[in-house]
């Protein structure tokens, strides 16, 4: 049998806070009802998305998580975060709702991913489709992190490029920003002298999106400041790019010195 279809289902809090939410984001309100139970259901193109509201619910301790397999996963990120601009003056990168940047992830054979925190606490998890190529393992990650990290000889690999996958699985994967901080926070206090630019400022930007999701503003100034001072040549600042655009977003993010 072809043609199937699975629809996630998810807690909330708030149906109009969760539909809200989402049309930020170009879906649409397909069905929404109050009773005789709170239910609404919203599409984007072939991206089927459910919630049903919780009295009481509580967003922070919420389990809700989907995996949503996409062809392009930059192309989606940029029209979400072109939505949040546009509605909120600025990609949310903190709290909840949040969303985070695309990284290829370790836990998943290098395929770049990113997550939506939604308003109901769910981790909407947005992960490249694999290719033949892929799954057979003989593709690439791709996106400007991927690039930084191919950049490291294979053997050995530096300090900074295996903390930086690790970080990556905790706190995109995991959400355990913590141990990404504490993972990070080593290998950038012992900078090697071959470690690529771009990975660098990758890796301090990072640290700064942790920060500001601990509610550490004090550390995200102080990566920041560290990432805009690396010496970047223009084959550099060409690779760094967007790396660049999300510090400016976390700066929007930040409470005034």
């Amino acid at each position: 049998m072809a043609d199937e279809l699975t629809v996630p289902l998810l807690p909330c809090g708030s149906i109009d806070t969760v539909a809200d939410f989402y049309q930020v984001l170009g879906f649409q309100v397909t069905h929404r009802q109050s009773r005789p139970h709170p239910h609404v259901a919203l599409q984007r193109e072939d991206l089927h998305l459910h919630f049903f509201g919780l009295p009481d619910f509580d967003p922070a301790t919420s389990y809700g998580s989907c995996l949503v397999l996409v062809p392009d996963v930059a192309a989606l990120h940029a029209a979400f975060a072109e939505g949040m601009r546009a509605a909120y003056g600025r990609v949310l990168v903190a709290g909840i709702p949040r969303m985070t940047r695309p990284r290829p992830r370790k836990n998943a054979d290098g395929l770049t991913g990113f997550s939506v925190v939604d308003p109901g606490g769910n981790w909407i998890r947005i992960s490249a489709r694999p290719t033949t190529e892929r799954s057979a393992g003989s593709a690439a990650p791709h996106g400007q992190l991927a690039e930084a990290l191919a950049a490291e000889p294979a053997t050995p690999r530096s300090r900074l490029a295996e903390a930086l996958r690790n970080a990556v699985v905790q706190a995109d994967s995991r959400g355990d920003h913590r141990q990404a901080a504490k993972i990070l926070d080593g290998a950038l206090a012992r900078p090697e002298a071959a470690d690529d630019p771009v990975l660098a400022v990758e890796a301090l930007v990072y640290r700064a999106e942790i920060a500001i999701v601990l509610d550490d503003p004090g550390t995200a100034r102080t990566a920041l400041d560290r990432a805009r001072r690396i010496p970047l040549s223009d084959l550099h600042h060409d690779r760094v790019a967007d790396t660049l655009r999300h510090a400016a977003d976390l700066d929007a993010a930040l409470p005034p010195a």
